[in-house]
């Protein structure tokens, strides 16, 4: 969970853009912030625990 944690961490900073318009409303930036941590996991993660994790931070 650490490790899916600081993917998850890594991808939002080096997405601020995305981070904006996630908070401006864009529901598809949420689809790729999941992409991201899916594919820099290779698949491993745990979708629940993706969302639940992004939505918290973006949220913050």
């Amino acid at each position: 969970e650490k490790e899916v944690e600081s993917v998850v961490d890594r991808i939002i900073a080096e997405n601020p853009e995305t981070v904006v318009q996630y908070k401006g409303g864009k529901q598809k930036a949420f689809g790729f912030f999941v992409g991201e941590v899916m594919k820099a996991t290779k698949g491993k993660a745990n979708p629940q625990l993706v969302n639940k994790l992004l939505k918290e931070k973006l949220s913050s």
